[in-house]
């Protein structure tokens, strides 16, 4: 079973796209910008505009029925790969503890300097 989910908190997609899908037990959360959905806009900053796609990821994995805890595997595109260790840096806020899978890729981004996107597991509801 498929079940798409727009998470009321969350930006506004910049696109024809689901914030995330759910299906076997896993949520597919699509990449996530540094937009924030109460200001409207993304931070200047670098760390900042990071932080702001991890509480995107957040807002959109409790919706989901989930949590940053039960993240499985992360994707992040940065602009600049020299920027590596700071994206660590707030990567380490958000996963202290066993940290998920991750690739981290080098990208040509439109307005932002960085996105994100995960899978996570589902908690189990019962």
């Amino acid at each position: 079973m498929r079940k798409t989910i727009m998470a009321e908190r969350g930006p506004v997609p910049a696109g024809p796209y689901s914030h995330a899908v759910v299906s076997g037990g896993f949520v597919f959360i699509s990449g996530q910008g540094p937009v924030d959905p109460e200001k409207g806009g993304a931070p200047d900053a670098f760390t900042e505009q990071v932080r702001q796609c991890f509480k995107n990821i957040e807002t959109i994995l409790e919706a989901s029925g989930s949590g940053l805890d039960q993240v499985v595997k992360v994707n992040a595109y940065l602009t600049d790969l020299t920027r590596f260790s700071e994206f660590n840096e707030v990567y380490r806020e958000f996963f202290q503890n066993d940290p998920p899978a991750r690739t981290t890729v080098g990208a040509d981004l439109l307005g932002i300097l960085v996105e994100v996107d995960c899978i996570a597991a589902v908690r189990d509801s019962g």
